[in-house]
Protein backbone atom coordinates (compact mmCIF):
# COMPACT_ATOMS: atom_id res chain seq x y z
CA UNK A 1 0.00 0.00 0.00
CA UNK A 2 1.12 3.63 -0.94
CA UNK A 3 0.98 6.64 1.15
CA UNK A 4 0.15 9.36 -0.29
CA UNK A 5 1.85 12.33 0.07
CA UNK A 6 0.73 16.28 0.09
CA UNK A 7 2.82 17.76 -2.35
CA UNK A 8 2.99 21.56 -3.47
CA UNK A 9 4.90 21.99 -7.33
CA UNK A 10 6.51 25.31 -8.52
CA UNK A 11 8.28 26.37 -11.81
CA UNK A 12 11.55 27.88 -12.37
CA UNK A 13 13.10 29.42 -15.24
CA UNK A 14 17.31 29.47 -15.16
CA UNK A 15 20.27 31.13 -16.55
CA UNK A 16 22.44 28.09 -17.73
CA UNK A 17 25.57 30.52 -17.81
CA UNK A 18 25.77 31.74 -14.38
CA UNK A 19 24.25 28.41 -13.05
CA UNK A 20 21.27 30.70 -10.83
CA UNK A 21 17.55 30.98 -10.97
CA UNK A 22 15.74 33.74 -12.45
CA UNK A 23 12.53 33.03 -11.42
CA UNK A 24 10.51 31.17 -9.08
CA UNK A 25 6.83 30.93 -9.21
CA UNK A 26 4.45 30.53 -6.56
CA UNK A 27 4.06 27.42 -4.44
CA UNK A 28 0.59 25.03 -5.87
CA UNK A 29 -0.68 22.75 -4.07
CA UNK A 30 -0.71 18.87 -5.01
CA UNK A 31 0.38 17.62 -8.14
CA UNK A 32 -0.47 20.79 -10.59
CA UNK A 33 0.99 20.38 -14.24
CA UNK A 34 3.70 22.50 -14.99
CA UNK A 35 2.05 24.01 -18.34
CA UNK A 36 -0.79 24.79 -16.72
CA UNK A 37 1.38 26.69 -14.01
CA UNK A 38 2.85 28.81 -16.68
CA UNK A 39 -0.47 29.66 -18.31
CA UNK A 40 -1.58 30.72 -14.98
CA UNK A 41 1.57 32.55 -13.80
CA UNK A 42 1.82 34.75 -17.41
CA UNK A 43 5.41 35.27 -16.96
CA UNK A 44 6.55 37.29 -19.61
CA UNK A 45 9.75 36.72 -21.15
CA UNK A 46 12.51 39.40 -23.17
CA UNK A 47 12.04 39.81 -26.48
CA UNK A 48 13.94 37.20 -28.79
CA UNK A 49 14.71 34.90 -25.63
CA UNK A 50 16.04 31.54 -25.86
CA UNK A 51 13.53 29.03 -24.03
CA UNK A 52 14.74 25.36 -23.64
CA UNK A 53 11.32 23.57 -22.62
CA UNK A 54 10.90 19.92 -21.65
CA UNK A 55 8.02 17.97 -22.52
CA UNK A 56 6.15 18.97 -20.10
CA UNK A 57 5.33 22.01 -21.61
CA UNK A 58 4.11 21.14 -24.86
CA UNK A 59 2.19 23.25 -26.56
CA UNK A 60 3.44 26.52 -24.53
CA UNK A 61 4.96 29.15 -26.85
CA UNK A 62 4.67 32.60 -25.51
CA UNK A 63 5.41 35.26 -27.57
CA UNK A 64 8.28 36.77 -29.44
CA UNK A 65 11.02 33.88 -27.71
CA UNK A 66 12.73 31.66 -29.71
CA UNK A 67 11.84 28.13 -27.81
CA UNK A 68 13.27 24.78 -28.36
CA UNK A 69 11.81 21.49 -27.12
CA UNK A 70 12.71 17.47 -28.09
CA UNK A 71 10.75 16.28 -30.84
CA UNK A 72 8.61 13.18 -29.77
CA UNK A 73 8.70 9.96 -31.79
CA UNK A 74 5.79 9.68 -33.38
CA UNK A 75 3.94 6.33 -33.13
CA UNK A 76 5.29 3.46 -34.80
CA UNK A 77 8.35 5.13 -36.86
CA UNK A 78 11.59 6.79 -36.04
CA UNK A 79 12.81 10.14 -35.92
CA UNK A 80 14.92 11.17 -38.43
CA UNK A 81 19.00 11.81 -37.95
CA UNK A 82 18.31 15.52 -38.40
CA UNK A 83 15.87 15.57 -35.42
CA UNK A 84 17.54 13.24 -33.13
CA UNK A 85 20.70 15.40 -33.37
CA UNK A 86 18.53 18.38 -32.17
CA UNK A 87 17.26 16.42 -29.39
CA UNK A 88 20.54 15.53 -28.18
CA UNK A 89 21.54 18.97 -27.90
CA UNK A 90 19.01 19.92 -26.43
CA UNK A 91 18.99 17.38 -24.14
CA UNK A 92 22.81 18.38 -23.51
CA UNK A 93 22.02 21.51 -22.68
CA UNK A 94 19.02 20.72 -20.18
CA UNK A 95 21.66 18.92 -18.19
CA UNK A 96 22.66 22.04 -16.39
CA UNK A 97 19.45 22.81 -15.92
CA UNK A 98 18.76 19.30 -14.00
CA UNK A 99 21.70 20.42 -11.88
CA UNK A 100 20.77 23.56 -11.23
CA UNK A 101 17.30 22.48 -9.66
CA UNK A 102 19.25 19.42 -8.21
CA UNK A 103 21.09 22.35 -6.23
CA UNK A 104 17.82 23.40 -4.92
CA UNK A 105 16.83 20.47 -3.75
CA UNK A 106 20.35 20.42 -1.92
CA UNK A 107 18.14 21.62 1.22
CA UNK A 108 17.25 18.60 2.62
CA UNK A 109 13.74 20.29 3.77
CA UNK A 110 12.82 20.22 0.40
CA UNK A 111 13.07 16.31 0.50
CA UNK A 112 11.59 15.36 3.55
CA UNK A 113 8.40 14.98 5.01
CA UNK A 114 7.24 18.50 5.54
CA UNK A 115 4.98 18.65 8.60
CA UNK A 116 4.40 23.02 9.24
CA UNK A 117 1.26 24.17 8.26
CA UNK A 118 1.36 28.04 8.59
CA UNK A 119 0.21 29.68 5.37
CA UNK A 120 2.84 31.39 3.16
CA UNK A 121 5.91 29.02 4.75
CA UNK A 122 5.98 26.52 2.22
CA UNK A 123 6.62 29.63 -0.61
CA UNK A 124 8.87 30.85 2.35
CA UNK A 125 11.42 27.54 2.22
CA UNK A 126 11.15 27.00 -1.53
CA UNK A 127 12.64 30.97 -1.82
CA UNK A 128 15.49 30.29 0.34
CA UNK A 129 16.52 26.94 -0.50
CA UNK A 130 16.99 28.82 -4.28
CA UNK A 131 18.66 32.09 -2.81
CA UNK A 132 21.06 29.44 -1.18
CA UNK A 133 21.53 27.99 -4.32
CA UNK A 134 22.46 31.59 -5.72
CA UNK A 135 24.18 32.40 -3.05
CA UNK A 136 26.52 29.06 -3.33
CA UNK A 137 26.80 29.44 -6.94
CA UNK A 138 28.24 33.35 -7.27
CA UNK A 139 30.74 32.19 -4.40
CA UNK A 140 31.76 28.88 -5.82
CA UNK A 141 34.71 30.37 -7.62
CA UNK A 142 35.37 34.00 -6.00
CA UNK A 143 37.21 35.78 -8.63
CA UNK A 144 40.80 36.40 -6.58
CA UNK A 145 40.99 40.54 -5.37
CA UNK A 146 44.40 42.33 -7.03
CA UNK A 147 45.69 45.40 -7.03
CA UNK A 148 46.04 47.25 -10.42
CA UNK A 149 48.18 49.33 -9.20
CA UNK A 150 50.88 46.50 -8.55
CA UNK A 151 51.56 46.16 -12.23
CA UNK A 152 52.67 49.93 -12.93
CA UNK A 153 55.80 50.40 -11.34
Amino acid sequence: MVKKAHTVTNNVITHPASRTVCYLSQTYPGTRHDKRICDEEGYIFPRNAQLLQDTGFQGYAPQDVISYQPKKKPRGGELDCCERFINTVIATARVTVENIICGINRCRILKDTFRNHLPGFDDLVIEIACGLHNLRVRYRHPTEHFDLFEFVA
